[in-house]
């Protein structure tokens, strides 16, 4: 019994991963077609987004292995609140600050439920899951660490546009 509960936690947890991998993509996807004026933060974004692609093709590899499907419900559900979210910063003077504090905050939510995932993993015996759960983790910390990293740089970019009176639009 114990046996079935860790794994319908686990798999719970799948199908919520992909859903959240789902929304970042809705989230960075409108990011990325409205920057202009940050090459830096632009080659970044399109890096993270195929890693979330592969991130969401491991994913589903670990759920078919259980013979398990994501679900679609959620992905959509979660897609559509990830590209309202995005939507909402464009009406900011400093969108793309508020998206950098946004993008920080979603990594490490990310990276919260992957050491959550490889807890669980770990507690039902799912040991060839891991692996999968262990590079998606690894590529949401590179990522936070790249935007704690360069977020001062952003910043300064941003003020240096908007005090020369140049757009410094996203």
């Amino acid at each position: 019994m114990a046996e079935e509960i860790v794994r319908e936690v686990f798999v719970t947890g799948l199908r919520n991963a992909h859903a959240m991998e789902s929304q970042a993509l809705s989230i960075m996807k409108p990011q990325l077609e409205r920057i202009e004026n940050y090459p830096e933060l632009a080659a970044k974004l399109n890096q993270h987004i195929r890693e979330t692609e592969g991130q969401i093709a491991r994913i589903e590899d670990v759920l078919g292995g259980l013979d398990e499907d994501h679900s679609t419900l959620k992905d959509v559900a979660l897609s559509f609140t990830g590209a309202m979210a995005a939507m909402g910063h464009t009406m900011a003077g400093d969108e793309v600050l508020k998206n950098s504090f946004a993008n920080f905050a979603f990594e490490n939510f990310e990276m919260a439920a992957y050491r959550s995932l490889i807890t669980v993993a770990d507690a039902g015996g799912f040991t060839q899951e891991v692996d999968a759960l262990r590079a998606n983790l690894a590529e949401e910390q590179g990522m936070a660490a790249w935007l704690e990293d360069n977020l001062a740089a952003v910043t300064k970019k941003f003020l240096a546009l908007k005090t020369t009176g140049q757009s410094a639009k996203v």
